[in-house]
């Protein structure tokens, strides 16, 4: 382990950064995504995020209220877009991902309300597939995506896309396989209440993203952390396995998501 607090391990397709802890990681890309806000800043240009929600995400929307509370730390020149969101949701229903970043971030930082970038989950019928046009637009209309933040499901979905899912998708609605619906109950008081469907940016806007950085820790990650290293080419089935033809691909991992102690 080098003195930085993680090990780089080059494989054949995916570069990874290996932590004892995953609180270094959370900390070193909150870090780095503070660099990209302040170098920005200084040329008075603004920083387009695309941020996650989810558990593994929970500390690191933390150490980015750190930044803003004792360092300084300005959001008000950045943009955000969110990955997803459950069909069904108002964005004030407490399990809704909007209403859980409100909670974790955005109540806790100076990022303007009108640059806030999210999926409208109630919207339907003949207006969705202009909604999520338009999403498309708006990224594209900020210049793009900077960083995307990225985390891995245990069936490889990556946002809500789901194994069958197309590299080249866009944003779009999307059926939730019964393992994510089983995953995420543990945000639900009724596991019957889980949405089975959401909103979800797709795999070929994810890619237009000029930095990925994907999180995954835990043994409940290994089996596919461990298909996402050894898999040689995409997959469809394997969502994930669309990442590494990024040319700005990190991942960062714990040995236990290695499947080692």
């Amino acid at each position: 382990m080098s003195e930085t607090g993680f090990e780089v391990l080059e494989g054949a397709r995916v570069r990874l950064r290996v932590v004892d802890d995953p609180a270094v990681a959370h900390r070193a890309v909150a870090a780095e995504i503070a660099r990209l806000i302040e170098r920005r800043q200084s040329r008075g240009d603004q920083a387009v995020l695309g941020l996650a929600t989810g558990s593994t995400m929970v500390p690191l929307h933390g150490e980015l209220v750190r930044l803003r509370r004792e360092e300084g730390l300005s959001f008000g020149r950045v943009v955000t877009f969110n990955l997803d969101e459950y069909r069904g949701l108002a964005g004030d229903h407490p399990q809704s991902f909007r209403a859980v970043m409100q909670r974790m971030l955005f109540d806790h930082v100076d990022l303007p309300p009108e640059q806030i970038g999210f999926l409208d989950g109630t919207v339907d019928g003949p207006e969705l597939e202009g909604h999520c046009a338009d999403y498309e637009r708006r990224i594209r209309s900020e210049g793009g995506l900077d960083l995307q933040l990225l985390g891995l499901g245990t069936n490889g979905h990556i946002a809500f896309n789901e194994p069958g899912s197309e590299g080249n998708g866009r944003t779009r609605r999307v059926q939730l396989a019964a393992a994510t619906r089983t995953a995420n109950a543990r945000d639900f008081e009724d596991p019957e209440a889980v949405p089975t469907a959401a909103l979800t940016m797709g795999l070929g806007t994810i890619l237009e993203a000029k930095r990925l950085r994907l999180l995954a820790f835990g043994p409940s990650k290994a089996e596919a952390v461990g298909r996402l290293i050894e898999t040689a080419a995409p997959e469809p089935d394997f969502p994930a396995s669309f990442l590494p033809g990024h040319p700005d691909l990190e991942v960062w991992v714990d040995r236990a998501a290695l499947g080692s102690s």
